[in-house]
């Protein structure tokens, strides 16, 4: 007998949006076959940025082309192939790969969890395409976030004006926290991959934990504190080096 189920942590506001587990529908894009799809943030929010959260399989096999986006697909757990134009690579747990606008790429599994971050490409006189970047986490140093020691940060991607687009790495050691409230022009959107804690989204508050995902729009005030008995730790990207008085 099936029982009512009214309960979910997610909420969805104007400036913010808190997508989690309990309340995940799957969704079917062309090119994408074989594959569960979660779209946790998109344009249709009000967000001018898309997040999905990928589970591959062995049947799972993708072609598909960014016509006028940039992708970010980072490896959560398991195992899959990605080529590239004429570069194909192994992923893992840790992997990530940047592609730019314009670029053919085919993903298989076996069995990977990953999530994407894709955003329009915004060109920049004097500067060319980025290229595609390859890299794994496990790799990336750790720099301390504004010389606070249980904040560490890592910068997936480079730092270049050919760049509109950013993705890092955040982990906060347990008791770890923002050490202001931010407000900025900067979108966001992050994904949970470990540890628990108390977000502040605008003037609410919010327990998250692993797999949550939140979109923050530009000047949605925001602060984290980690709680719990472990490190907590997000991905999340961000629009970068294009803020022009017309936006």
């Amino acid at each position: 007998m099936s029982r009512l189920n009214a309960n979910t942590r997610t909420v969805v506001k104007s400036n913010y949006g808190l997508i989690t587990a309990d309340s995940y529908v799957g969704s079917v894009i062309p090119g994408w076959e074989n594959v569960d799809i979660r779209v946790q943030i998109n344009p249709a929010m009000g967000a001018a940025l898309s997040q999905h959260l990928i589970q591959l399989n062995k049947k799972s096999k993708v072609k598909d082309y960014t016509e006028f986006y940039q992708l970010f697909l980072y490896v959560i757990e398991g195992k899959a192939s990605i080529r590239v134009g004429k570069k194909t690579r192994k992923l893992s747990k840790g992997s990530y790969v940047y592609i730019p606008v314009g670029e053919t790429y085919e993903i298989e599994g076996p069995d990977a969890k990953m999530v994407s971050f894709q955003m329009e490409y915004e060109p920049l006189d004097g500067y060319d395409i980025p290229k595609v970047v390859f890299g794994n986490a496990n790799k990336v140093e750790k720099s301390l976030y504004m010389d606070d020691p249980q904040l560490h940060m890592q910068y997936l991607l480079p730092d270049d004006l050919s760049m509109n687009f950013a993705v890092n790495i955040f982990t906060y050691n347990t008791g770890g926290n923002l050490p202001f409230v931010e407000t900025h022009i900067m979108e966001h959107g992050l994904l949970y991959l470990k540890g628990e804690g108390i977000y502040r989204l605008d003037n609410d508050w919010y327990h998250v934990t692993e797999g949550d995902a939140i979109w923050m729009a530009p000047y949605c005030p925001q602060w984290f504190t980690a709680m719990g008995k472990g490190d907590a730790v997000y991905i999340y990207c961000k629009d970068v080096n294009r803020h022009s008085i017309e936006r």
